[in-house]
């Protein structure tokens, strides 16, 4: 678990906010959502295929997009969690990815949530091509293997990006797995204003860069709105000396080389932290 403090940062809030979609940073969100992005292998080929659980007042859904990167034409399954009818919370969607049958099966009856769209516990999604689980997400490892009648893959589902919405007055909590395999590990964000800037510490051995643009929470006649946080583990420790990683320089940098260049910038999770009145 880590807890991170506050300090007014030298960044540039407009070239912040020029990657960043509006409806996150300029009004509040009508809908609250977590998006992870995966990269799988099907067959002989790597895929990135994007989860989102958004919910708003009177909806509930799952969307999984799947990218090819050999056609421009992505392949999204919609899933309705707030259905009257207890059975459409348990199914099965087949589509076609790069001429290989993929295909997904999700039970959803016993879910637990808590205050995020995302499931906590007691439910499992499982995508399958060519008998073998390719993804899964959920606690129900076993129950998905069993209905699916199929091998888990030989090479892991790899989760590369996060970003998701938190709302609250003061404390701001989530879990991040900082792209490890299951390992969760508990974040607290407070908005006292006080501390450095821009830290990177030290998480299972492992340097973790904390970067932020918290322009709103200072500025706003009633210090409301978002506060952008991103939490990215560096695998080479070279890279804590790249100037396009620092501070200052966080708006016109860090947000293009990632535009450009995702996958170099290896996983990064991204919290929009809403502050309420």
């Amino acid at each position: 678990m880590f807890t991170t403090p506050l300090e007014p940062p030298s960044i540039s809030r407009t070239l912040v906010q020029k990657s960043v979609d509006d409806d996150l940073t300029t009004n509040k969100p009508t809908h609250n959502f977590v998006t992870c992005i995966y990269r799988v292998k099907l067959g002989d080929i790597f895929c990135d295929i994007t989860v989102t659980w958004a919910k708003t007042l009177i909806s509930h859904t799952l969307y999984i997009t799947v990218e090819n990167p050999e056609e421009e034409n992505h392949y999204t399954c919609k899933i309705d969690l707030k259905t009257w009818q207890f059975w459409g919370k348990k199914g099965l969607k087949t589509f076609t990815v790069a001429e290989k049958r993929v295909d997904v099966f999700w039970d959803l009856r016993s879910a637990k949530f808590t205050s995020s769209p995302e499931p906590n516990s007691d439910y499992y999604v499982a995508m399958v091509s060519r008998e073998e689980v390719v993804l899964l997400l959920g606690d129900q490892k076993n129950e998905a293997l069993r209905r699916t009648k199929s091998r888990p893959s030989l090479e892991d589902a790899s989760l590369v990006h996060k970003k998701e919405i938190v709302f609250a007055k003061k404390c701001f909590c989530t879990k991040t797995t900082l792209g490890q395999d299951k390992k969760e590990h508990s974040i607290i964000i407070e908005s006292s204003l006080n501390g450095p800037g821009n830290e990177t510490i030290v998480v299972d051995d492992f340097p973790v860069q904390i970067l932020w643009d918290v322009h709103d929470w200072l500025y706003n006649s009633n210090h409301s709105g978002v506060g952008i946080f991103v939490f990215r583990r560096v695998e080479d420790e070279n890279e804590l000396g790249s100037n396009h990683l620092e501070a200052e320089d966080f708006g016109k940098s860090f947000w293009d080389v990632f535009e450009e260049q995702p996958s170099c910038m290896g996983f990064c999770h991204f919290l929009y932290a809403w502050k309420t009145e």
